[in-house]
């Protein structure tokens, strides 16, 4: 069968690849490598404003003073060349209702075009979208990544990619394709709780993590322990970097002889993963409920992480007895607590470390993983 996948989060769609690869199928990816993270890719449309620190940072401007984004403009330049070539496959594949990034209205004939020369079209629900982000915004749930700009509305400019999908345009995007794909996918439970009661909803599948290539490193713990945590200043405040930052602080003036930090900022993918593999502590990310792709993978390798774990997680995977990541929270006091009873406790690294990459081996195998998408398509 021929699958073709649209777009690339985290690596997220090249690991579902190598999976149904396994299974025997023909698989192609095209994407823009997710911007200055340089995923590979069969296609590209790789957008150079996009993938330059600075020229994103000028596009930034152009979008809040002249209203234009060029990235969205260079994308749809791109992507006009090779649509022609993106057609004869079973199924196709969105990694988001924004998968090309370009402006909604020439989005929506992109999408017909697609339609007309493939056989099934269907959606991920993996990032924001019209329905996460409005479900966020009526504050449904204790936290997410809107709760920054929920309690201070200040911070509106940094949040201008989320709330984009609040406007006409992108509803309309929603729109057309709740009405033309075969159906949605949510990748983890923060995306699936706001798609729990859509009629279009196919279920959720967990994020597919290669355990083939991902090894798994017995921690070591001669002296000092390793705590890394690796900045994408663009979705920082999303992800609420600034309670890790503030409890790194605090540890690193309480324990200097037995903690090493690292923290690094907009690393391409493979230098960042060169860095953390050197790390015992991960900090991913503290408003969420599940973990996201970067997470997965450091617990793959063994690495304890503080990430999204929260009581309906640990209730979905059966998780009440064994520790296999740290639910990261909003809250300084309680991050320094969890990191120095670490700290105090390095048996406990060795043993959640072992638990994390059983996890991961029991309930994200990328071969499980599309097996599971090869149902849902119904193929």
């Amino acid at each position: 069968m021929k699958i073709l996948l649209v777009g690339e989060y985290s690596r997220l769609h090249s690991s579902l690849k190598e999976g149904l690869l396994k299974l025997g199928h023909k698989v192609t990816i095209v994407s823009s490598g997710d911007g200055m993270k340089k995923f590979k890719t069969d296609i590209n449309f790789n957008s150079k404003i996009k993938a330059s620190f600075i020229l994103n940072k000028l596009n930034s401007l152009c979008i809040r003073f002249l209203n234009t984004d060029f990235i969205k403009i260079e994308n749809t330049y791109r992507f006009k060349k090779i649509i022609p070539q993106l057609k004869g496959f079973d199924v196709v594949q969105l990694i988001n209702e924004d998968a090309l990034f370009i402006k909604p209205k020439r989005q929506i004939r992109f999408l017909k075009q697609l339609i007309s020369q493939n056989k099934k079209l269907y959606v991920l629900c993996c990032g924001d979208d019209f329905t996460s982000v409005n479900y966020y915004l009526d504050n449904k749930v204790k936290y997410s990544i809107l709760t920054p700009y929920l309690k201070d509305k200040s911070l509106k400019d940094r949040f201008v990619h989320s709330l984009k999908y609040t406007t006409e345009p992108y509803k309309k995007l929603h729109q057309f394709l709740q009405a033309n794909s075969s159906g949605t996918i949510a990748s983890d439970l923060d995306y699936h709780l706001p798609m729990e009661a859509k009629p279009e909803y196919l279920g959720l599948i967990p994020n597919p993590i290669n355990i083939d290539e991902i090894a798994f490193s017995e921690l070591k713990i001669d002296a000092k322990i390793n705590i890394f945590l690796g900045i994408n200043t663009y979705s920082k405040i999303k992800k609420g970097v600034v309670f890790f930052e503030e409890a790194l602080t605090i540890i690193q003036n309480k324990h200097p002889d037995k903690v090493a930090i690292k923290i690094t900022k907009n690393l391409p993918y493979n230098d960042y993963i060169k860095i953390y593999n050197e790390a015992h502590i991960f900090l991913d990310q503290v408003y969420a409920y599940d973990q996201g792709y970067n997470a997965l993978e450091a617990m793959a390798k063994g690495k304890v992480v503080f990430t999204g774990a929260e009581q309906e997680w640990l209730e979905r995977y059966s998780l009440e007895k064994d520790t296999v990541a740290i639910n990261a929270l909003p809250d300084v006091n309680y991050l320094v607590q969890k990191l120095e009873w670490l700290i105090l406790n390095p048996n406990r690294i060795i043993e959640i470390s072992k638990n994390a990459r059983n996890f991961i081996e029991r309930e994200h195998d990328y071969k499980v993983s599309a097996k599971k998408y090869l149902q849902v398509w119904g193929v």
